[in-house]
């Protein structure tokens, strides 16, 4: 009798329980893992990319033609006139339509470059094939066909729009158009000798990928080469591509090991001659993290000590060899030079912004306890500074003949604007984007500074995306609306998202993006889940979209809370972000530590069922 009672429970338990699971899949209110990862029923739109031509009076993006094929589409930026810049039929190789990872124009916009079938070398895809297809001829070409599929990398027009230079297996080569012909500028590029790209600590460290730089005469190219001979070599372990391990060798210098050694030079392609630039110092204790062209003769290099805490400016003329120190920048912290931030910057290249027809560049810097925007004069060294204030500058955008668009948020650390200020450093801060767009913003402006990719988001408003006008601002059309999102999002269960700041017991104010549980009830008690960064490349208390994830956590009842700690990019000073010198990994736990401990004074928190990722 009992054994048919436990049997018949049993039944009737696992029913409720199926029941219970089907009553929250059907209720489409909810979300589930498989709703939010193994569907497209919540996929945003994301905008197409484009390339601003012609100062940016116009754009080319890449559209899908009635065959479902790629073709590149022209549009006037102000009256949105749309032409077919090159149709799918062009964009076909031996009849298969051609992929298109991305694309860049000539100079002169008689010839356009295409990139596709990419391969990644370490975090991004840079090798591929490239392409070129002639406006003038209708004709598409293949580049570098003797070499193996998926092999070349960074190519990029020569100023006369005669020759492409890309690198093939660590060497440096040159392409001519009218000719084919094929030549090779550098002999000993191997996997320890790197001509023209980097190594992983160059890459991971300083963001650079792409080595080498036309002049504009296109009679000589500079070019990084990186040393990496006597670096050690650490084993990862694949575990997932075979049901067998595998070691992967990669050369990684460790702590307190010297580093790749770096060097620039400049190589004739007539005479294939190169000159290197006798920077100061050894190759192994100086860092090379930035390298441009200001005109013919002028080529300026960054030249970084190797504990980073100083940064110098060569300018170096190739006609006399001339070598000069222009700038001088000295932290007792270290230097920066990448500023990752919200708003789109950080990542990418550290070239110097030219101004001034070549007189000057930009720089920013923290000298005195803000980051703000410098300009330089490369004759005489002179600095103004551009952006006065108690603020940080989050990001420079575009630079114009007589002012300068940055990202900024004097008041509120969570959120990022537009801003102008005159390159003579007169006048007041000028606020570019309208107080109806709250939130983060990022811009992707043209050369010209007449318009811009506008992109918003808010903790309230999924991203938005459109073009517009500038300074006005003014809407000329919606790119993404994401409505369809925004429908699906609204006959969900949603959560409140509050912002507050908390201050710990060691006097340190702390920013905290709180997301509640659907249908909170401040007189019940909730598990918490901290989600963590706390380096200085990532801020997640930000007035952005909530994730499809928080949100089901938040259905299921948790209060999800972020937290900046010091050390974090967030927009409060240099003393903010650079505490954590020779403290990494101290004052960052210490922070969400203390901050934790006084939030989870909130009454509607249960100590008991807390949990900590990131």
């Amino acid at each position: 009798m009992n054994k048919h009672f436990t049997h018949l429970a049993l039944i009737i338990g696992l029913i409720s329980f199926n029941l219970l699971n089907a009553q929250d899949v059907l209720d489409s209110s909810l979300l589930t893992i498989d709703r939010i990862y193994n569907s497209s029923e919540f996929r945003q739109e994301r905008g197409s990319r484009i390339q601003w031509i012609e100062g940016g009076d116009a754009y080319v993006t890449i559209e899908r033609s009635e065959t479902g094929s790629n073709e590149l589409i022209r549009y006037e930026t102000a009256k949105q006139k749309r032409s077919v810049f090159i149709s799918a039929e062009d964009l076909s190789a031996n009849s298969d339509p051609l992929e298109i990872k991305s694309f860049t124009l000539s100079p002169d916009g008689s010839k356009v470059l295409i990139f596709n079938n990419t391969s990644r070398v370490w975090r991004s895809y840079t090798k591929g094939d490239y392409w070129v297809y002639d406006l003038s001829t209708n004709k598409l070409k293949q580049l570098g066909e003797k070499f193996k599929a998926s092999s070349l990398m960074f190519a990029k027009f020569s100023s006369d729009n005669r020759s492409v230079a890309y690198v093939h297996e660590f060497n440096l080569y040159v392409e001519d158009f009218q000719s084919g012909a094929v030549t090779q500028l550098t002999f000993d590029g191997t996997g320890d000798i790197i001509n023209g790209t980097f190594d992983w600590a160059y890459e991971e460290e300083f963001g650079k990928r792409d080595g080498f730089s036309w002049k504009p005469d296109s009679e000589h190219i500079a070019f990084w080469q990186i040393d990496a001979s006597e670096i050690g070599t650490y084993y990862m372990i694949n575990y997932t591509d075979s049901i067998y391990s595998k070691p992967i060798p990669l050369q990684y210098p460790k702590v307190g090991q010297d580093p790749s050694g770096a060097k620039v030079g400049v190589v004739n392609l007539s005479s294939k001659k190169i000159t290197w630039i006798p920077l100061e110092g050894g190759e192994k204790e100086n860092y090379i993290p930035g390298m441009q062209w200001v005109n013919e003769d002028l080529l300026l290099l960054q030249q970084m000590n190797r504990k980073q805490n100083q940064l110098i400016v060569w300018s170096y003329q190739p006609s006399t060899g001339a070598l000069k120190k222009v700038y001088t920048e000295i932290e007792e912290t270290w230097v920066e030079l990448l500023y990752p931030d919200i708003s789109g910057g950080g990542w990418g290249s550290n070239d110097l912004t030219i101004v001034d027809k070549g007189q000057s560049f930009l720089r920013m810097t923290e000298t005195d306890g803000w980051r703000h925007v410098y300009k330089v004069n490369i004759e005489t060294g002179d600095q103004i500074l551009i952006t006065p204030g108690e603020y940080d500058v989050a990001a420079m955008k575009v630079a114009t003949e007589d002012g300068l668009y940055f990202m900024a948020s004097p008041t509120n650390s969570t959120q990022r604007y537009l801003y102008y200020r005159k390159l003579n450093g007169k006048g007041s801060l000028k606020r570019i984007t309208p107080e109806t767009y709250e939130g983060v913003n990022s811009y992707k402006i043209s050369p010209n500074g007449a318009f811009a990719i506008h992109t918003h988001q808010s903790i309230t408003e999924p991203k938005t995306v459109r073009l517009i006008s500038l300074p006005d601002h003014k809407t000329i059309k919606t790119m993404v609306d994401n409505k369809s999102y925004k429908e699906k999002l609204a006959k969900l269960a949603l959560p409140k998202v509050k912002f507050m700041k908390v201050t710990t017991s060691e006097g340190i104010e702390i920013d905290v993006r709180m997301v509640l549980p659907v249908n909170f009830d401040a007189s019940q008690k909730y598990p918490v889940l901290f989600y963590v960064y706390g380096e200085p490349w990532g801020q997640v208390a930000t007035d952005t979209q909530v994730g499809l994830w928080n949100i089901m956590m938040a259905q299921k009842g948790y209060v999800i809370i972020n937290m900046d700690n010091r050390g974090t990019p967030c927009l409060k000073g240099s003393e903010w972000r650079k505490s954590i010198y020779r403290k990494v990994g101290v004052i960052n736990t210490r922070d969400q530590a203390l901050a934790a401990k006084e939030i989870l004074k909130l009454n509607y928190l249960d100590n008991d069922r807390v949990a900590v990722w990131g």
